[in-house]
């Protein structure tokens, strides 16, 4: 990533062809780059970089309409070729073949929008909706009877997992995310300042990243959780948190009685 005063710019180089997806603000002009054989680069809507698609207005739309049509897809290949309909071979398959279609790399582009989130969680509830057992109850009693999380969920617990990981140097800590240690609470991640002379859409932009979510998400845990010794016992005592929370993902054609990010949930428990 490139970055200027006015305007910042994403790279992507693939095999043999080099794209420029030029990203806000959204002016004509932009800087000129050259490939290695001197042609210029010309801009593009979208780009894909090991398996991400995004737009150059930095939204995941497009990366959310492929991996949704792509695991509908695979969702009606397993229904078609596996007959067995019981609670644990359909949430085998669940788990070993359709969400990690999912959920490749999604702490990076997790969504915020609710229409987003409903789209990816259609998938699961399609899915477990052909259960034997789960017969005419809805997604939410569904997730419940199944004793699984919602993908908005899991997708919260793995942002807070990759935290810890940065936090602990295990994992690179490419955002520069800064922490520090409360003397009663334990390690805390630092909240990216907001600028409030940025644009509305800049300001949109740093809310949905990943070090003002998961920052925020990770200094919501308990104490507990985030002192966890070792990455099996974060994920042990993370687990235990997780399933004392109310988990009602949006989905079209219910209502949600509110919020159901994490963020929101433990900031109103409060």
């Amino acid at each position: 990533m490139l970055l200027h005063k006015d305007k910042f710019e994403i790279l992507n180089y693939t095999l043999n062809k080099t794209k420029l997806l030029r990203v806000l603000p959204f002016n004509v002009e932009y800087y000129r780059y050259y490939n290695s054989v001197g042609d210029e680069i010309s801009p593009a809507d979208c780009v894909k970089d090991l398996g991400i698609h995004m737009k150059n207005d930095a939204s995941w739309t497009t990366h959310i309409d492929v991996i949704t049509r792509e695991a509908k897809r695979l969702a009606g290949w397993v229904l078609g070729v596996f007959r067995d309909r019981s609670a644990p071979t359909m949430v085998l398959l669940l788990k070993s073949l359709i969400r990690p279609k999912l959920e490749y790399c999604s702490p990076l582009w997790s969504p915020c929008k609710v229409g987003d989130i409903a789209k990816i969680e259609n998938i699961q509830r399609f899915f477990t909706r052909r259960i034997a057992d789960c017969k005419g109850k809805n997604y939410w009693e569904r997730l419940e009877h199944l004793q699984i999380l919602s993908l908005q969920r899991r997708r919260e617990r793995y942002m807070i997992i990759h935290m810890w990981k940065i936090y602990q140097g295990l994992a690179p800590n490419s955002t520069n995310i800064s922490f520090y240690v409360h003397q009663r609470h334990g390690p805390k991640a630092v909240v990216p300042r907001l600028i409030t002379t940025a644009q509305k859409s800049v300001q949109t932009l740093r809310d949905a990243s990943f070090g003002v979510r998961a920052a925020q998400l990770f200094n919501r845990m308990p104490d507990d959780v985030r002192l966890a010794p070792s990455l099996d016992s974060l994920k042990a005592r993370l687990g235990d948190f997780l399933a004392t929370v109310p988990d009602f993902p949006p989905v079209r054609g219910y209502t949600s009685p509110r919020d159901n990010s994490l963020v929101a949930r433990l900031t109103e428990g409060k």
